[in-house]
Order: structure tokens, then C-alpha cells, then sequence
């Protein structure tokens, strides 16, 4: 398990507990996702990747409340760029009673780790442009990176976890099968 003082991520004063989802988990992490989004699609998501070989044990990360309830949650799994290998995160969900405490912050900075700790190179995401830059994301079309679907320019991310050593390719993403992009 790791611990972050959520101080020095947001202007929460609690530290967050995050570790790795386990199979007992799966129904927490269903209820998170259902409560953070509107419609059952992510929690779906989630349930089809975690059948699929995209799936990579450890990537599933929970931020955890004082009690060791699990109450937000990072999900990386396997995508390309082009023909390299890279992963995607998606998606982050929190409980609403703990949304903008540093919680889905906590988890997603678990998962970045636990990823550049398996020698992970690349990590892209579709999502809110004000969010993921806190985490090093980018906009992806600086890289040349993009997707076969429309989307905004800016919404479309890359972050190279060891930039020096390995900087990011261009190319299209590919996601896993149940994204069904």
C-alpha cells in the first residue's frame, strides 16, 4: 500500500491510502463508478476490461477512506500507439461525498506508479483538459498521437512515464475491444 499526504495534491488536510484492486473488490469498485458517472457505461467498461486481455494486474488502483473503504478508483489497461505498446487510463471515479478531496488524485497517481514500476512507457486519456495535466499529461497532437473518432483537440492526452529515456511515438490509439473505438 501506498500513502500520499493529499496536503501536497489538494487542499485536503487527510492522507489517502491507495493499493491494488483485488478480486473482492470488483463490487466496490462497480458501486464507485456507477455513483460517479451518470450512466451504467463506465461501470460496464470496467467489467469488460477486467475479462479482457487488456486487463494487467496491479493498474486497477483504489484510493481508500480512513475506515479501508474503498472510495476511488484509477484504471490503466493496455492500448497502442500505432504498433507500441502503451496504456490507457480510464476511467477515474470517485464517491460523490468524496469527489475534490485529492482522492481520485491519490488513485491515479498509484497507478501511474505502479505502471512506471513495471517498466510502462506510455499512458494516454480521453478526458477533461483542466484535470489531467496536474499528472504530466499533455495534449496528445503535439506527439502526433490521435484516434479514428472525432474528438476535442484538447481532451486527447499523452504522458511519457520516463521522457528522457523514452519519448512518446505518434501514431493512432487503439484501444482495447470494450472501448469499442
Amino acid at each position: 500500500m501506498t500513502t500520499f499526504n493529499v496536503t501536497s495534491h489538494t487542499r485536503s488536510h487527510s492522507p489517502w491510502t491507495t493499493r491494488a484492486e483485488t478480486a473482492a473488490d470488483a463490487a466496490a469498485v462497480r458501486e464507485i463508478v456507477l455513483a460517479a458517472f451518470d450512466a451504467p457505461g463506465e461501470a460496464d467498461l470496467v467489467d469488460a476490461l477486467r475479462a479482457d486481455e487488456a486487463w494487467i494486474d496491479g493498474l486497477s488502483q483504489l484510493a481508500l477512506a480512513e475506515d479501508g473503504r474503498p472510495v476511488g478508483h484509477a484504471l490503466l489497461t493496455r492500448c497502442h500507439i500505432g504498433d507500441t505498446p502503451a496504456l490507457c487510463l480510464a476511467p477515474v471515479a470517485v464517491l460523490p461525498e468524496y469527489q475534490r478531496t485529492g482522492a481520485g488524485s491519490a488513485a491515479t497517481r498509484a497507478a501511474l506508479d505502479a505502471a512506471r514500476r513495471r517498466g510502462e512507457r506510455f499512458v494516454v486519456v480521453l478526458g477533461h483538459p483542466d484535470y489531467y495535466p496536474r499528472f504530466g499529461f499533455g495534449r496528445a497532437s503535439r506527439y502526433g498521437i490521435g484516434l479514428t473518432i472525432e474528438v476535442p483537440d484538447e481532451a486527447l492526452m499523452a504522458l511519457a512515464l520516463d521522457p528522457e529515456r523514452h519519448p512518446l511515438p505518434s501514431g493512432t490509439v487503439r484501444y482495447a475491444a470494450p472501448f469499442g473505438i
